[in-house]
């Protein structure tokens, strides 16, 4: 049971966000005066971007989207600096450790102290010129740089309340992308009221498709040479107004991306309504399929989702006064983010076992549910989860049982 600190912080917790919710819910939202999506949340403290390896982590903000507010902040690790690590030798000693993180530091100037040496001043006008550690853009030996998965967080919140920036993402994130070695691109979406359903989906699906055009962007510099659209050299005045064709570099190789991330291995993961996000966009992946390449996505991990539904489920009955974010509390949130004519807790939205919500679940990628003892909303979760376990289980039993009997070599198994 949690401890009696837990809950009276629950209590004060719980207090505070009724509140808010109820004013939100009673001040009207003039959406003609906001028509960039653009919301504030004073009482939330916020995280300055820092392009410094910071702890091993360098991060920036990027707005990619001119017509609405959506941003994203890439978090990324400072491993991906490294070369490829060649395979341990039997016998290493401790200074080979130490000669290879000195060449390192050697090939990568922007990492520790500044150098003065020839190398140093080789890089001048180049983006790759650094000030200290901060990390400007392409290693100097992009060839030889670690491709990292790309994994697109989004945070909680209830739909009305939490941001990509704010303190306490901003270090989950970090750790998150040490731990899992992977670069973090968490996303900004647009929150309720001032941005009903389906904006944050949308701003999910959007960032999605962001990724996949920034890894066609930069293989077609690739091609065209280093100096087309700005990989690895400087933009001069005429290919800087060439190339903002969208606004705030949305047309424009992102660099970290371009140098450092594998597409290819990208993983979504949202916690509490994030999580129905993820859900959502992962679902869109599987219905474009080829049409994303190069992205794929792998997997999804679901952190106690926002799920919810008509039909109560034994945990939503005896938890309902549960800790933090109890029924009623979701209830506010739910009515400021979906519309009120489309008001349903059976809403594809909010339930994700209701019919025809598609794809087949058997389609969906890997996925991996966290969810809290004391959440009321678990049992969704776990039924959820155990519905793509079954779905993913069945598919394999039919493939299993066909084999069988297509196999050239009679009934035998030869794969």
């Amino acid at each position: 049971m949690p401890s009696i600190a837990v809950k009276l912080y629950s209590v004060f917790f719980k207090f505070l966000l009724k509140h808010r919710l109820q004013n939100r819910i009673q001040t009207h939202v003039d959406e003609s005066s906001n028509p960039y999506g653009v919301t504030t949340r004073p009482e939330e403290s916020v995280s300055a971007a820092n392009p410094s390896f910071t702890d091993g982590i360098a991060t920036k903000d990027i707005h990619i989207d001119p017509s609405t507010a959506l941003s994203v902040r890439i978090f990324l690790p400072e491993s991906s600096l490294s070369p490829p690590e060649p395979k341990s030798k039997p016998g290493s000693s401790q200074q080979d450790e130490s000669d290879s993180l000195n060449h390192r530091r050697n090939s990568y100037p922007n990492i520790g102290a500044p150098t003065n040496d020839s190398r140093r001043s080789s890089l001048e006008g180049s983006n790759l010129r650094s000030d200290n550690n901060v990390y400007r853009g392409y290693s100097p030996l992009p060839q030889n740089c670690r491709r990292l998965p790309i994994m697109l967080q989004f945070h909680g919140g209830g739909w009305v309340s939490g941001s990509n920036d704010s303190v306490a993402n901003d270090i989950f994130c970090r750790r998150i992308a040490k731990l899992c070695d992977v670069i973090i691109v968490a996303v900004g979406y647009r929150l309720a009221p001032e941005n009903k359903y389906p904006a944050a989906f949308e701003d999910g699906l959007k960032v999605l498709y962001w990724l996949a055009k920034q890894a066609n962007l930069a293989e077609c510099s690739k091609s065209m040479g280093s100096g087309a659209l700005g990989v690895g050299a400087e933009f001069t005045k005429t290919q800087v107004q060439r190339h903002l064709v969208d606004a705030f570099g949305a047309s424009m190789v992102e660099p970290w991306l371009a140098a450092h991330g594998d597409p290819s291995r990208c993983v979504l993961l949202g916690m509490s309504c994030g999580a129905n996000i993820a859900d959502y966009v992962a679902r869109k992946a599987v219905k474009a399929g080829r049409l994303l390449d190069p992205v794929k996505v792998v997997a999804q991990v679901l952190m106690y989702p926002f799920f919810t539904g008509n039909v109560p489920t034994r945990s939503e009955i005896n938890l309902a006064n549960s800790y933090f974010y109890d029924k009623s509390m979701c209830l506010l949130a739910w009515k400021l983010f979906l519309p009120e004519e489309e008001f349903s807790l059976d809403h594809p939205a909010a339930n994700p076992l209701v019919p025809d919500r598609g794809p087949p679940l058997k389609f969906m990628p890997p996925t991996l549910t966290v969810v809290a003892e004391h959440d009321w909303m678990r049992d969704r979760a776990i039924a959820y989860s155990e519905a793509l376990r079954k779905a993913q289980a069945c598919a394999e039993d039919i493939a299993i049982w066909v084999k069988k009997y297509i196999s050239l070599r009679g009934h035998e198994f030869s794969y």
